[in-house]
């Protein structure tokens, strides 16, 4: 199983420290393996509140912090807990949130856990493994086929979403990963075989995300982390692929966005800008992140400062 490596370590430190230095309190919403977690306590974070749906991935990173635990409070529960978790411990506004909204490479390496299509292994896909959710093989199994080519276009932005819902239902049932996977391979485009990209990788994304809600859970999260910073604190989002991405950059333009009625045109709900764009344009890694760490090829950084009012 491979090593997880936190990516954009170094873009994330500078932008994510507010103007002033303070970062007494830091809440990461996805503790992962802790790597993020880690690199913030080494750059002088105070305490750190740390969110996980995965009990296995919670433990490495307790073995991981080991050097800091005294300073790390970890919930496993989902980020949009955030705030109610946050004032349980008496925390009322806090410096700095980070979100890396990644699949880390634990969970993806791991063939019980069915986010692979080049491991052989069962549907399952969730992150909380002990959560009695809906698994992707109940998904595959169980809705209509117009409902599974919606939920692969939706989520995957898969072109054959419409031919690959008509041939899993047609095989119905699929049990693991290496059935869908060699499934997806006989029915999309040839030319698409031939890639560098495996033609299931729209799929099991796609899947992923509805298992886990993942967009519903994001799209809550944004304002709740803002309302939780103080004024010139900084949220920092690491997302990987194209409908997280949109969501953040859409989410953060709204949110830095003032609206000013003009003269005359009281029915306009006017409102004040609450953050300000770090960095308008996303972060990616450079070329010896790339090297190092392949899988870091689709991250995107985006960060917004909250604002101060008088």
């Amino acid at each position: 199983m491979s090593a997880h490596i936190p990516v954009l370590v170094e873009p994330l430190l500078r932008l994510t420290k507010p103007s002033d230095g303070r970062l007494d309190r830091v809440i990461d919403g996805t503790l992962g393996a802790g790597g993020h977690t880690r690199a913030m306590l080494q750059a002088g974070a105070g305490e750190v509140l740390a969110f996980d749906l995965d009990d296995s991935a919670i433990e490495i990173a307790r073995r991981n912090l080991a050097p800091y635990l005294e300073r790390v409070t970890v919930a496993q529960s989902s980020y949009v807990d955030m705030r109610a978790v946050a004032f349980q411990r008496g925390w009322r506004e806090v410096d700095a949130i980070i979100l890396d909204l990644g699949l880390s490479s634990m969970q993806l390496d791991d063939p019980a856990r069915g986010f692979a299509f080049r491991h052989e292994g069962p549907l399952d896909m969730r992150f909380d493994a002990l959560n009695d959710g809906a698994t992707a093989e109940k998904l595959l199994n169980s809705l209509p086929e117009k409902d599974l080519a919606k939920l692969f276009f939706r989520y995957g932005e898969e072109k054959a979403a419409g031919k690959i819902a008509s041939a899993v239902v047609a095989q119905r049932p699929i049990r693991s990963t290496g059935e869908l996977a060699s499934l997806i391979k006989t029915v999309v485009p040839k030319r698409r075989r031939m890639t560098k990209i495996h033609p299931a990788t729209k799929v099991f994304q796609a899947l992923r995300i509805a298992v886990n809600r993942e967009l519903e859970s994001l799209e809550k999260a944004l304002p709740i982390a803002v309302g939780l910073l103080r004024p010139g604190g900084r949220l920092a989002v690491i997302a990987f692929h194209s409908l997280e991405d949109r969501m953040v950059k859409r989410s953060f333009r709204d949110l830095a966005q003032e609206v000013v009625a003009p003269p005359g045109m009281a029915s306009i709900e006017e409102r004040r800008a609450l953050v300000r764009l770090v960095n308008r344009r996303p972060i990616v890694p450079d070329d010896k992140e790339l090297s190092d760490n392949p899988r870091s090829r689709s991250a995107k950084l985006r960060v917004v400062e909250k604002l101060k009012f008088d």
